[in-house]
């Protein structure tokens, strides 16, 4: 049977990681104590299963882009349009209770975040848990990913060897992640000094998954037979390491997980072909669950509605919701007008049409 890249189960994928990431944080910062069946969920970390399908994704998406500004503009497309309309939601709720926004310090905090630029004001520090969306730091990251990519390709070229310089990349950065690992034990926990937390929202420890992502990609893992229809297979492996990896006193294994994890992520894309199709019916609707269950979060945190698993459950109903009202509304629009972008470009080079034929689901 031919190995087809277009049909995959990513969009699948990406939501049960954006549940992933709302149970986390819900059983967290709602303080719900029963929460043993949790477990199986903890083993599918979602933010990096995010950035390794990103790395995967958009790799893909540059190789067919015709040029920087095209690239660029696409990514700005799937990002901005979700991210503004949910800042707006955001203003809007706190507005609603109170929070002041006359201040010399709102308009610059809203145009940053308009950017990316998260951080939480201080006429905000009372919303939530300190937070006034905990999800959305991720954006920053994803979006040094992006500028970062062209940067990567520039070094490779378009030498013959141009494979073994983005693998001697990812080494690097693997290296890196390592290091951090082993010299920064405070990072990512209670004891997260400044120092370690700017680190942590840059792209520098995580970029190793992204380029993992790029690497599988570039090397074509969805025609391998190892990979292709192996899904089960590689998620019983990686679940019999990562037990052990959970009792392990060795932080540095975990980094060698995530790597495992971000396999099992491609082969699970490329078994039961068109599973994600039939579930979600081409609604792309993991980046609005993933931006604005923090939102929701924060509300119930604020209003003190805690402590039960009756709000986690509004928390993730209130998500799927929104995310799906965003994809209607917000984000399938502006996809179109990216297509239509394409398109017209095709039209006028006939050069275009051969790479542009070449469609990634997902909405990247």
């Amino acid at each position: 049977m031919e190995k087809n890249f277009k049909v995959n189960n990513f969009d699948l994928i990406r939501i049960l990681a954006a549940i992933q990431v709302l149970v986390l944080h819900s059983i967290y910062h709602l303080n719900i104590t029963d929460s043993a069946w949790f477990a199986p969920w903890s083993f599918f970390p979602g933010v990096p299963i995010f950035y390794a399908l990103s790395g995967y994704l958009i790799s893909a998406s540059y190789e067919r882009s015709t040029s920087l500004k095209q690239y660029f503009r696409n990514r700005a497309l799937r990002i901005f349009p979700g991210l503004w309309a949910c800042l707006l939601l955001t203003v809007l709720v706190t507005s609603l209770l109170g929070f002041n926004y006359i201040n010399k310090s709102a308009p610059i905090w809203l145009i940053s975040q308009m950017f990316g630029f998260i951080y939480t004001p201080y006429f905000l520090a009372d919303f939530g848990f300190g937070s006034y969306n905990g999800s959305l730091w991720t954006i920053s990251v994803e979006l040094q990913f992006y500028m970062m990519l062209p940067l990567v390709y520039l070094l490779m070229g378009k030498r013959k060897q141009s494979n073994n310089i983005l693998l001697l990349v990812f080494l690097l950065f693997l290296a890196f992640t390592l290091a951090t690992k082993l010299w920064l034990p405070g990072m990512a926990t209670d004891h997260e000094t400044k120092f370690e937390k700017l680190l942590r929202y840059s792209f520098l420890p995580h970029f190793y998954l992204f380029l993992a992502g790029v690497i599988m990609q570039r090397f074509q893992f969805y025609k391998s037979e190892w990979i292709h229809g192996k899904g089960l297979y590689w998620i019983i492996g990686y679940i019999a390491v990562q037990s052990f990896v959970a009792t392990s006193d060795i932080p540095a294994l975990s980094v060698f997980s995530l790597l495992l994890l971000t396999v099992c992520a491609i082969s699970l894309a490329y078994t039961g072909d068109g599973l994600a199709h039939k579930v979600l019916k081409g609604n792309d609707i993991s980046y609005g669950v993933y931006i604005y269950h923090g939102l929701i979060l924060s509300l119930l945190v604020y209003l003190k509605y805690m402590q039960s698993p009756v709000y986690l459950g509004v928390v993730l109903v209130g998500a799927l919701v929104l995310g799906y009202l965003s994809w209607i509304f917000v984000e399938k629009p502006f996809m179109l007008k990216k297509k239509q972008t394409i398109h017209q470009q095709t039209q006028s080079d006939p050069m275009v049409a051969t790479i542009a034929d070449v469609k990634i689901s997902a909405g990247n």
